[in-house]
C-alpha cells in the first residue's frame, strides 16, 4: 500500500500551511494556507499549486488561521469541489475571516487600478467575495473526538488543540492489511494554563507526527500579564490618560479584554470602562460567546455564562459613528482596537489622537513585523507617519510578552511527551528554519523513529519513512 505525504507550504516556513496526503482509498489536503510576509513567499499564492485541487476529495482544515485556512477560496477558485471537513467553531469564524480577507483582495485590486502602479492590467484579486462563499458552502462542521470515514478504510476525527476558537490536531487512520497507519497533524499546538482556552488535548497514539515549530527555538516570558501591567497603567490612570491596547481582532482581543475584567473585578485595577473597537473584533466575540459551553473554552468560564465573555463595563463599538465618538472620550479608560501592529484599520486613528499626548499609554501585546509601524516604536521611532502626517511619539509605550496561543519549546516538547507512546517518525513543520531545526534537535532525543524537516514541495513514501 503506497502513501505519500508531500509538503506543499509550512515547510522552511511558519506560513502557507498544505499538507497532501495520497492514499489508495482517497487523497487529503490538510489545511490550505495563505503565503504571507515576504514577497517572495506572497507570489506563490497566484502559482498554480503542485497538486491539482480537483484531484483532492477531502480538506481538513485544523483552524481559521489566514496562514492555515486563507488559501481555501482560491483553491475553490481553481477547482476543489470536495467536502471541507473543520469544528463548529471553525466554521463560525470562516465566515467572519474569509470574508474580510476576500473583501480585503478586493480592495486592494481596486487600489491598485485606481494608482495604476499594478503591472497587470486590469489588476486582479487572488480571490473574491463569491469565491470566499463557495468555499464556505463546502464545509461540513463535526464535533471534537467524533469519527468521520472518508471512504473505505480511512477516517479521520478532531482533537481539542487549545489554541483558538475551533482549532484542532487532526488525526487520520489508513487502513493496511494487518491494522492501521495512524498520522496526526497538530495545526497550531495551544499553550498549557492560559485563560480564555483549555490546555492541548494529549497527544494521541500516532505512528506519524507533523508537528508545528513556530516557536520551537524560544520559550514565552513568564511573567504575569498584570505584574508587568499594572504599575504603568495605574501611572496612566492617575494622570487621567487613555490606555490604547492594539490588539488581533481574534483571540487576542478576547483574552486581553478577559484579563483586564478579572483583574478588575478582583480589586487589583481600578473599574474604568473598556472600549473594544473592532468591527472583527465584535463579531469574533459574539462568535466565541455562542460557543461558552461547548470544549472550546475554558471549563471556568462555564457557569458564569455570558457574563464572563460580554462582562460588565465592557463596551463594543461596531460602527464608524460609535468608533467617531469614543475618539472624543477622555480618560481614565482603556480602548482595544485592531490592528495589533498598526499596519491599519480604526487603531490608527486612535494612535494619532492619543500619541501625541504624554497622559496616554499604548500597550503592544503580540509580534510586531519588521517593517510595520509598531516595530518602529520598539526601535525607537520619535514619529509614525499615518494619514500623510508625522505623529510625534509623547505617550509611554509599553510592550506585554507571554500572550502568545502558541506553545513555546517547552510547551511542545509537554505536548508529544503526552502521547502513550511517542511516535515512529515526526515532520517538523510550520516553522522558520532555524525555530524547525531546532525543534528538530530537541526531538531526536526524545522518540527513537526518524525525525525530519522536510523543504517545501518535498514528498515522502511514509512506509518506507517508518521502516528507516
Amino acid at each position: 500500500m503506497t502513501l505519500r505525504l508531500s509538503f506543499h507550504g509550512g515547510a522552511g516556513t511558519v506560513t502557507g500551511s498544505r499538507h497532501l496526503l495520497e492514499a489508495p482509498q482517497a487523497t487529503l489536503l490538510v489545511d490550505a494556507g495563505l503565503f504571507q510576509g515576504l514577497k517572495e513567499l506572497r507570489l506563490r499564492n497566484w502559482r498554480k499549486p503542485a497538486f491539482d485541487p480537483r484531484s483532492v476529495d477531502h480538506l481538513l482544515l485544523t483552524h481559521t488561521h489566514i496562514d492555515h485556512a486563507g488559501y481555501l477560496p482560491r483553491l475553490v477558485r481553481d477547482g476543489y469541489a470536495g467536502p471541507v471537513h473543520c469544528t463548529p467553531g471553525t466554521r463560525d469564524l470562516a465566515e467572519l475571516l474569509l470574508l474580510d480577507a476576500a473583501k480585503i483582495q478586493e480592495e486592494d485590486a481596486a487600489y491598485a487600478n485606481r494608482k495604476g502602479y499594478s503591472k497587470h492590467r486590469p489588476a486582479l484579486p487572488l480571490y473574491t467575495s463569491q469565491d470566499a462563499e463557495e468555499a464556505l458552502g463546502l464545509m461540513r462542521p463535526v464535533d471534537y473526538e467524533t469519527w468521520l470515514s472518508l471512504g473505505e478504510g480511512i477516517r479521520t476525527r478532531f482533537w481539542n488543540a487549545g489554541h483558538i476558537l475551533g482549532s484542532a490536531l487532526v488525526e487520520v487512520r489508513v487502513a493496511r492489511g494487518d491494522g492501521e497507519t495512524v498520522l496526526l497533524f497538530s495545526g497550531d499546538v495551544g499553550r498549557y494554563d492560559m485563560p480564555l482556552h483549555p490546555d492541548p488535548k494529549p497527544l494521541p497514539a500516532c505512528d506519524v507526527l507533523v508537528v508545528e515549530s513556530t516557536y520551537g527555538n524560544r520559550s514565552h516570558e513568564d511573567t504575569p500579564f498584570l505584574e508587568q501591567l499594572r504599575p504603568p497603567l495605574l501611572h496612566c490612570f492617575a494622570r487621567g490618560g487613555v490606555v490604547l491596547v492594539p490588539s488581533f481582532a481574534v483571540g487576542r482581543a478576547q483574552l486581553v479584554t478577559l484579563l483586564l475584567r478579572q483583574a478588575m473585578e478582583a480589586g487589583e485595577l481600578p473599574d474604568v470602562p473598556i472600549h473594544v473597537d473592532s468591527p472583527m473584533a465584535v463579531d469574533a466575540t459574539r462568535i466565541y460567546g455562542r460557543h461558552l459551553n461547548d470544549e472550546n473554552l475554558d471549563p471556568e468560564l462555564v457557569g458564569e455564562g455570558r457574563a464572563r465573555l460580554f462582562p460588565t463595563n465592557v463596551h463594543f463599538h461596531r460602527s464608524v459613528e460609535d468608533s467617531k465618538r469614543l475618539s472624543e472620550a477622555r480618560g481614565p479608560r482603556i480602548i482595544i482596537s485592531s490592528s495589533g501592529m498598526l499596519t491599519g484599520g480604526r487603531v490608527l486613528h486612535h494612535v494619532r489622537r492619543l500619541l501625541p499626548d504624554p497622559r496616554n499609554l499604548l500597550v503592544l501585546v503580540g509580534y510586531q513585523a519588521p517593517g510595520t509601524r509598531g516595530r518602529a516604536l520598539l526601535e525607537g521611532a520619535t514619529s509614525l507617519r499615518m494619514h500623510g502626517e508625522d505623529v510625534p511619539v509623547q505617550a509611554s509605550f509599553l510592550v506585554i510578552h507571554g500572550l502568545s496561543a502558541h506553545a513555546d519549546r517547552d510547551g511542545l516538547l509537554r505536548w508529544v511527551r503526552s502521547a502513550p507512546r511517542p511516535p515512529r517518525a515526526v515532520f517538523v513543520v510550520h516553522g522558520e528554519p532555524e525555530a524547525s531545526l531546532a525543534l528538530e534537535h530537541k526531538l531526536r532525543r526524545e522518540i527513537e523513529g526518524r525525525v525530519i524537516t522536510p523543504r517545501l514541495e518535498q514528498s515522502f513514501d511514509v512506509n518506507d519513512v517508518l521502516e528507516a
